[in-house]
């Protein structure tokens, strides 16, 4: 009868997360975290034991990586032969291990990421410190495994005679779990442990005192003491690493950076790539050459700078831009007690005080027995020949050797192992046999018995054996720091010289949005006519500004865009410019109101704001220093159909004057105005009836000769005022009348600017036609007056939009000034 098979009808998720989670299992307890005992991986541990177990050892001669490969994954580690090899050849990288604890003849690979060459080629053995790792693993010091076929055992975890997971750090990630733990210097560490086990309550201030922070292979600069005494108190922490670069002078005035150490684990060759890209892309100003110098005497990156340039700043920017300063987190995670476990460094110490502690503890009860067994047959041996003669005969008489052990046990009281140790004693030895050396070798083993029996019967001996041990270590194997410490992260201060060519160029920015940089070569070959600009757009602002400084862009939604003259799109200027959408996003209605160039956000300066229902703010230019700037910024807080009309910079000492399309203008101090936040609403500029409107704000400097104050009417007047025909007052009062009020069809201000003799103005009708106005043209008119009519209406339609000619304006002069 057939026999019918069974299936258990399981839901995917269970069966899924059964299987996931025994493989998780796997992978962190026997893949990829360090063990906190000896510091090593599963994979690592194979490979030096079965290095150890084919005396492949430091004193031997290189044997081929291959054989070492074929014999890890035949007995012991399962797995692909390049996973084996790459774990092999790391512990014999001098860049990533502080210690190395594998030697190898050939190629092994490069601080640039090059592969090894392959391990039918190379050579390895362990190194002389690997050993003090494996030291004693034959006495029963640690426990056994089978091996995944049964057919032999590897042990569970080394002696470790120093503490490898601190000096050589680890790194790896598994399920849910990750590692980064830094080498460390032996010497501090062993120093550590020492202290560690004289005073079990020392804090980590008082160990950070001896172990100062991790020593890096490579060197380097740690920084930021803070974060490394939270990592050590947590087992989570950051600290940063930066490369070691000076600055060396040249001929001609020039100077080359040099760097001849590069954080851990960072690729030499990506980072010169990296800083080679920067010169060509003209991220960073200033660098002539990069050059990679590294040799067998040592690494070596050269920088070498153009004449003048501020080598300082280009240092700050490469630590900054590139990977010769990074970001190195700890995250002490190792496997204790079989569950991976974040640990600080207290704890890590402990747990390898502890693994040494039963470590010794073995050892002595394995010397100790072994002591007793030979002290118990030497005690025989000695009997024996006092009574040699007799002994001989008794033998001689035997049948075969168990008949003799059996007389001699009966005649002489000898124990079972005496016995075979007597019967078994080679005749050559009767030679000279000379009971002295006997007795002192019983004398010694008795010392030897009872030291082992002091070391176990006493914590306190059998720590010093463990400190005595460590301090042979340290004396054997000790090197200096290689990695410098300084308490403070150093702050990187980056001119933007160091980034822009500093290039005089002119910006062009429109009501309707379109901005662009253009070269001065490019503006004085059309000879600065032929301006490509839509129709119904004008220009707000056209200036020469340098690469270096900064345009702030204000809307009349009360918004402004923050935009260095160096990342504004660099367009001829007989070409449309790029709109601003493109630098920052903004909304539709939304259209530019000023331009304001910026060379110093200086607390002196201020910038005030004007609003279509009367309201004026205040506030310091440094409040609108953006830091991040893809989007449009707040600038004044407006409320419910409000827009801002205008927007000026001043020195804090100067005069506003607000002119309303009733005809009403008011002249007050700045210092009226409270400065306030950036993103404040303003106060009451100036007193409005329910259905009049601000035309325009402006504000006049100390100077104020020359001005002339210009209004144009919907009906199509125009007219020019001087500012002695008005009165200082003061904020929020109702204003002087600027026009004369006519009972029917009454002139309303669509228009208002302050002007001297060079300005000229543009204004435009319902029509959509823009016409220019030269106010220097018309003459003075009192302040009752409606001017006179420059265009007629009902042949161009009525006016409803004046503004001032943005002209060419070369901003700041040698003085620097924002004035």
């Amino acid at each position: 009868m057939a026999s019918t098979e069974k299936f258990l009808d399981l839901p995917l998720e269970d069966v899924i997360g059964d299987r996931f989670g025994r493989y998780s299992k796997y992978i962190i307890q026997d893949r990829a975290l360090p063990d906190a005992r000896d510091g090593l991986k599963p994979v690592q541990r194979r490979i030096l034991f079965a290095m150890h177990e084919e005396k492949n050892t430091a004193d031997k001669a290189f044997r081929k990586a291959a054989k070492t490969v074929g014999n890890v994954i035949g007995n012991y580690h399962p797995h692909g032969d390049s996973s084996v090899y790459e774990a092999m050849v790391r512990l014999s990288q001098t860049w990533k291990v502080r210690n190395v604890l594998v030697e190898m003849h050939g190629n092994n690979g490069s601080v640039d990421g090059d592969p090894p060459a392959a391990m039918r080629y190379t050579e390895a053995r362990l190194s002389s410190i690997s050993s003090e790792l494996l030291r004693d693993i034959d006495k029963e010091t640690v426990d056994y495994i089978p091996n995944f076929d049964d057919t032999i055992n590897e042990p569970v975890v080394l002696p470790a005679r120093f503490p490898n997971l601190l000096v050589n750090g680890s790194t790896g990630i598994s399920a849910g779990y990750a590692t980064d733990m830094p080498p460390h210097n032996l010497d501090e560490v062993i120093d550590a442990v020492i202290k560690k086990i004289e005073n079990p309550n020392i804090t980590i201030e008082q160990i950070m005192k001896i172990m100062k922070g991790p020593d890096f292979p490579t060197g380097g600069t740690i920084q930021g003491v803070e974060g490394l005494k939270s990592a050590y108190e947590t087992g989570k922490g950051k600290i940063m690493v930066r490369g070691r670069a000076k600055v060396e002078p040249l001929r001609g005035n020039r100077e080359q950076i040099v760097i001849d150490e590069i954080p851990y684990e960072i690729n030499k060759a990506v980072l010169v790539k990296r800083m080679d890209e920067l010169r060509l892309d003209r991220k960073v100003e200033g660098i002539a050459e990069v050059r990679d110098e590294t040799d067998r005497t040592g690494l070596r990156i050269v920088i070498e700078l153009k004449k003048d340039a501020d080598s300082e700043g280009i240092l700050h920017f490469l630590y900054k831009s590139t990977d010769l300063q990074i970001t190195y987190h700890l995250n002490m995670v190792a496997i204790k007690d079989k569950t991976p476990m974040l640990l600080s460094l207290t704890d890590l110490l402990d747990a390898y005080i502890a693994h040494q502690k039963e470590v010794v503890t073995r050892q002595s009860s394995f010397d100790l027995r072994k002591a007793k067994e030979r002290a118990h047959i030497v005690v025989g041996l000695i009997k024996a020949i006092s009574i040699l003669d007799e002994l001989i005969a008794t033998i001689r008489a035997s049948n075969d050797k168990q008949d003799a052990k059996r007389r001699i046990q009966e005649a002489y009281g000898f124990s079972n192992e005496q016995a075979e140790a007597i019967v078994n004693l080679q005749l050559y030895r009767l030679t000279n046999t000379d009971i002295t050396s006997l007795e002192e070798e019983a004398a010694e083993l008795r010392a030897k018995i009872a030291e082992l029996e002091a070391i176990l019967g006493d914590e306190n001996k059998l720590f010093s054996v463990i400190k005595n041990d460590l301090k042979q270590i340290k004396k054997k194997y000790s090197t200096p720091r290689k990695t410098k410490i300084e308490n403070k992260i150093e702050e990187l201060k980056i001119n933007l010289e160091v980034m822009v060519a500093s290039e005089d160029v002119l910006v062009s920015v429109t009501r309707d949005g379109y901005l662009k940089r253009t070269s001065l070569r490019s503006y004085a070959a059309s000879n600065g006519k032929d301006l490509a600009i839509k129709e119904e757009d004008h220009l707000v602002g056209l200036l020469e500004v340098n690469t270096t400084d900064t345009v702030l862009v204000f809307t009349n939604k009360g918004r402004y865009i923050y935009a260095p003259v160096h990342k504004l799109p660099d367009i001829r200027w007989k070409d449309l410019g790029q709109h601003i959408s493109n630098v920052a996003a903004i909304d539709k209605g939304e259209n530019i109101v000023r331009v304001i160039p910026i060379r110093q956000f200086s607390e002196d300066n201020y910038l005030v704001f004007f609003t279509k229902n009367g309201m004026i703010k205040r506030s310091e230019l440094n409040l609108y220093e953006a830091q991040r700037y893809s989007k449009a910024l707040v600038a004044i807080n407006l409320k419910g159909d409000d827009e801002v009309v205008n927007v000026a910079i001043t020195t804090g000492n100067d005069e506003v004057f607000i002119a309303s399309d009733r005809g009403l203008g008011l002249w007050y101090h700045e210092s009226e105005v409270t400065p306030v936040g950036q993103r404040a609403a303003g106060v009451k500029a100036i007193q409005l009836k329910p259905d009049e409107k601000v035309v325009n704000g402006v504000v006049l400097t100390q100077s104020k000769t020359g001005i002339n104050l210009v209004v144009m009417t919907q009906r199509g007047a125009a007219k020019r005022m001087t500012l002695h025909d008005f009165e200082l007052s003061s904020r929020a009062k109702r204003g002087q009348s600027m026009l004369r009020e006519l009972k029917q069809k009454p002139h309303r201000i669509v228009g208002f600017v302050s002007t001297n003799k060079e300005d000229s103005v543009q204004f435009m009708t319902n029509s959509g036609t823009h016409h220019p106005l030269y106010p220097m043209e018309l003459s003075t008119s009192d302040r009752y007056s409606n001017g006179s009519f420059v265009i007629d209406t009902d042949i161009e339609g009525e006016i409803v939009a004046a503004w001032k000619q943005a002209n060419y304006v070369k901003v700041f002069e040698a003085d620097d000034s924002n004035d």
